[in-house]
């Protein structure tokens, strides 16, 4: 992993997306492991979040995709009200071919060289069994299974998490906290999408949903016949009548392209990193369409896996999640009283609670969680 330009360098040290406190690249030839662990910053407590396994096209772009991540991680905790910081890894290569217990073991001691500074958890690519693996060589893990003292699949408040950041949507912009009559667009129905998809028709509205993968639409398809399925995202963001669009896959759905042919007067999803680029909020706003922020209305399976560090109660960490609707309806305040789009909104109310925080001491305040 030498092949790191100045562009990832200068992200690093010379623009605004970067002020990471940390970066650490990490080659075990064994096992092949290439991985990076960023650490953007541990103000409020030891930086939290997943580990994303995937087959990069470039050692640069894996760089550059954890510090993104790592920093929406550190806006992500502040706003859900955690005591940590941000924090991302993510391991190059394609899961399906190259990981093994020895891999996924041989990662897990590069998180425990970092003495707590860093608390890993599942993301795309890694799930609760191979959290398990982590777990046997790093006491830093969460997302474990129950069976290992773990919280089980965080996808489940991920899920109603973004469905409180569209109830908090629709509140604001129709004056009613329902999804009932209204067309929603669902783009990737994977972990977090399908249990999206339950959510939305259990409140009664009409769900349009698309996938790379068939057999990820199969299984809604087979579980929930009266889903519409659209040949793919830019058929589903130009549907007829779409209410809401809820960005579910991968980064940077909301580009300049999309922007301009979206129908949806509310974009509300789970990915992270939605916008493509500084100034699409912008261009959502002045086309009209409220942007819920993506950090905000997805941090139900970061509130799961925090509580996980302290002995996992699923209701309490529900009844945080839930809170994930008045923080969204607060953002869109903020963002008219300062005249500013609510990205921006969510932004401000981050950096002060982090610019307001003290700085935990390392490594011994961090051993404790």
């Amino acid at each position: 992993m030498t092949d790191v330009t100045d562009g990832v360098l200068h992200t690093l040290f010379r623009s605004n997306q970067g002020g990471h406190e940390q970066v650490v690249l990490c080659q075990d030839r064994a096992t092949g492991l290439k991985a990076v662990i960023a650490i953007h910053s541990t103000a409020l407590g030891p930086a939290l979040g997943g580990t994303r396994f995937y087959p990069y096209a470039t050692e640069e772009a894996a760089v550059a995709d954890a510090l993104n991540l790592a920093r929406g991680m550190s806006y992500k905790n502040a706003m859900a009200g955690l005591d940590h910081g941000g924090g991302k890894a993510v391991i190059i290569g394609d899961p399906e071919r190259i990981k093994t217990e020895e891999l996924l073991q041989a990662y897990g001691r590069f998180v425990v060289s970092l003495g707590g500074r860093y608390v890993t958890a599942c993301d795309v690519g890694t799930y609760v069994a191979d959290m398990d693996v982590v777990a046997r060589v790093c006491p830093w893990t969460t997302g474990r299974s129950p069976e290992n003292g773990g919280a089980g699949d965080s996808s489940v408040l991920t899920a109603y998490g973004v469905f409180q950041g569209m109830r908090a949507s629709a509140q604001y912009l129709w004056g009613d906290p329902t999804l009932r009559g209204r067309k929603v667009g669902v783009a990737g129905v994977g972990k977090v999408g399908h249990y999206l998809v339950g959510h939305l028709l259990e409140d009664g509205a009409q769900v349009v949903i698309t996938d790379v993968r068939p057999d990820a639409v199969r299984r809604v398809t087979d579980a929930h016949p009266e889903v519409t399925v659209a040949a793919d995202t830019d058929a589903l963001i130009r549907t007829e009548g779409l209410d809401i669009y809820a960005p579910c896959a991968l980064g940077g759905a909301l580009n300049d392209e999309s922007v301009q042919v979206l129908t949806a007067k509310v974009v509300c999803g789970a990915a992270n990193n939605q916008l493509a680029h500084p100034g699409v909020e912008k261009d959502l706003a002045d086309r009209g369409i409220l942007y819920a922020p993506d950090y905000v209305v997805n941090a139900g399976g970061v509130i799961q896996v925090a509580d996980e560090l302290h002995g996992f109660d699923f209701d309490r960490c529900k009844a945080k999640a839930s809170k994930i609707f008045d923080t969204t309806l607060a953002i869109f305040a903020r963002a008219k009283e300062d005249g500013i789009p609510p990205a921006a909104a969510a932004d401000r109310i981050a950096e002060q609670r982090m610019a307001e925080a003290r700085t935990p001491a390392f490594p011994g305040e961090a051993a404790q969680v």
